[in-house]
This record gives structure tokens, C-alpha cells and sequence, in this order.
């Protein structure tokens, strides 16, 4: 028994000491990169750099790794290769904004630019995903996305764009989304004990507008709800969203576009949503009215 023992602690020690290694490795080799652009040795402290980008690092580590690569590729006049590793690290970090005592006005002025270029498409696709997991009531996924979909709508550099359509609409959505996730994504209070009292019947308000966030709803089943064609060719494919009022008869009583795809299209998918059929939304057995949300998802044309 105490040959196992030992044999056991011996395993677990060089597995600690394997990952201790590793971890200086890492560390070491992130700050000889930075030691090799000190020195002007850019070519030296792009290629050890970019055997680090696959690594398991901290988000700390990341920014590093990414903000030195960009600055090795100005340095060596590659300039169309730094445009696109300032997107790939924008991509990877919508709201990183370098701090003046690491990069010059002009390099900040290149990540504002590429923050306002990207950061409206970026939260759109996290917006969709965020709504994704609060429909399949994956409520703490769902409040984490939202909150940071409200973060990147907060940013300075999109005030204006965010101020306006589409993502002035995405941020009402995000807000109310946001808190229904947090609270149904809220631990339950703590069990206080007293004398069992007559259980009351729940009071329920059927003339109210119910989501999915609402306890005790049975949400709508589909009937009929076919999406109509898109009236052109595509090349990659598009994703939009729209937003419908299901009456407690089961017919679609408005529609509008969360998320738009293109004018004419939006427009026959409007069309045809006021023709799709539910079977109604139910709390405790009666019918209610409901606030849905559909994805419209359009593939990319079969070639000829």
C-alpha cells in the first residue's frame, strides 16, 4: 500500500513539474519575443511570436502576442499583413483598446478604424447568438452574451452607428433579454421554513404579452410557417432575424425585422409571416398571447 502511495505521489509530481516547465517555457519565450523587438530584431520576434498564437495562454498573454505582431509587421513595412492582423486581433478582442503608453496616436487611430468597421457585424452575430441560447433556456449563457453585446454597444467608437438602426433596435432587445436571462438564470432564494399556509390559486393576467422568459408558459407550436425564396443569387450565406406577435388564436397579429437580411427580401418575409399559423401559447391551459423570435437562414445558391 505505501509502494502505491509513493508511486502515486511521484506521478502527480512530475506531472506538476511537466506543467510548471511548460508555463516558463511560455513566459519566457513571450518575453524574449519582446526582449528580440526591443532590439530591433523584428523578423526574429515575428517568427518566435507567431509560434505562440496556437499556445494556451491567458487573455493578458494574447493582447501581447497580437499587439507585438502587429507592431514587428509595421516595422518591417508590411503594412497590408499589419491591416490584417489588427482585424484578426479585433476579431478575437472587439473591445481591446491599446493604452497610449504602448503604441503610437497613429496605431491607435488603425485599431478605431477597424473596431468601427467590424464591431457593428461582430455584435449582430453575437446578438443572434446570444438569442440562441436564451431559446433553448440556456439562461446564464444567454445573460453573459448579452451583457457583452451590451459592452461592445457601449463602445465609443460605434456611439454614433450604435445610435442608429439596426443596433439601436439590438440594444432595447439586448437590455430586456439580458434581464430575463439574468433572472431566470438567478439562483432561487433560500428555503424559509414556517407553518404550511393554504396553498392560492397563482394569479395569472391572460390579456398580457408573454415571452419565453415567462414561467408557466407553454410556448406556440408550429402550424404553417414556410419562408418564402430569395429572389436573387447568393454566395455566402446570410442570416437575419424576425420578430412575431402570435395572437391567443394562433395567427400572427404583427411582424417586423430584428435583424434584416436585404430590403426586397425582408419585405417578402414580412409578407409571408402574417400568413404563418401557431398553435397559441398556454398558461395553465389558456390560451395568451406571445412575442417570438424566428431565424431566417438563407444558403448560399447550388451553382448551375
Amino acid at each position: 500500500m505505501q509502494v502505491k502511495t509513493a508511486l502515486a505521489a511521484c506521478a502527480i509530481a512530475a506531472v506538476v513539474a511537466t506543467m510548471t516547465a511548460s508555463l516558463h517555457a511560455r513566459d519566457e519565450s513571450l518575453v524574449a519575443a519582446r526582449e528580440l523587438y526591443g532590439s530591433a530584431a523584428y523578423e526574429d520576434a515575428l517568427t518566435m511570436l507567431n509560434g505562440l498564437i496556437e499556445g494556451n495562454h491567458t487573455p493578458e498573454e494574447n493582447q501581447s502576442i497580437g499587439l507585438y505582431r502587429v507592431l514587428c509587421l509595421i516595422a518591417l513595412g508590411r503594412t497590408t499583413e499589419a491591416d490584417r492582423a489588427v482585424e484578426a486581433f479585433i476579431a478575437q478582442d472587439p473591445l481591446y483598446h491599446p493604452s497610449a503608453a504602448d503604441v503610437s496616436p497613429r496605431m491607435r487611430a488603425a485599431f478605431s478604424d477597424a473596431r468601427k468597421r467590424m464591431l457593428p457585424s461582430i455584435i449582430q452575430r453575437e446578438y443572434v447568438e446570444a438569442k440562441a441560447a436564451f431559446d433553448r433556456q440556456d439562461f446564464a449563457t444567454a445573460a453573459s452574451a448579452f451583457k457583452r453585446v451590451l459592452d461592445e454597444l457601449a463602445d465609443p467608437d460605434i456611439a454614433v452607428t450604435a445610435s442608429q438602426l439596426p443596433l439601436s433596435d439590438l440594444r432595447t432587445l439586448a437590455v430586456g433579454f439580458h434581464d430575463l436571462s439574468a433572472k431566470a438564470s438567478a439562483p432561487p432564494p433560500p428555503v424559509v421554513l414556517a407553518a404550511p399556509a393554504p396553498a392560492a390559486a397563482p394569479v395569472r393576467d391572460f390579456r398580457r404579452l408573454y415571452t419565453i422568459g415567462d414561467r408557466g408558459v407553454v410556448p406556440p407550436t408550429t402550424v404553417r410557417q414556410s419562408v418564402p425564396a430569395f429572389p436573387g443569387i447568393v454566395t455566402g450565406g446570410l442570416t437575419g432575424m424576425i420578430e412575431i406577435l402570435i395572437s391567443a388564436t394562433g395567427i400572427v397579429e404583427s411582424a417586423r425585422m430584428l435583424v434584416p437580411i436585404q430590403p426586397q427580401y425582408d419585405r417578402l418575409v414580412l409578407s409571408a409571416a402574417k400568413k404563418w399559423q401557431y398553435e397559441p401559447a398556454t398558461v395553465d391551459g389558456v390560451p395568451v398571447k406571445f412575442l417570438k423570435t424566428v431565424q431566417i437562414s438563407v444558403k448560399p445558391s447550388l451553382a448551375p
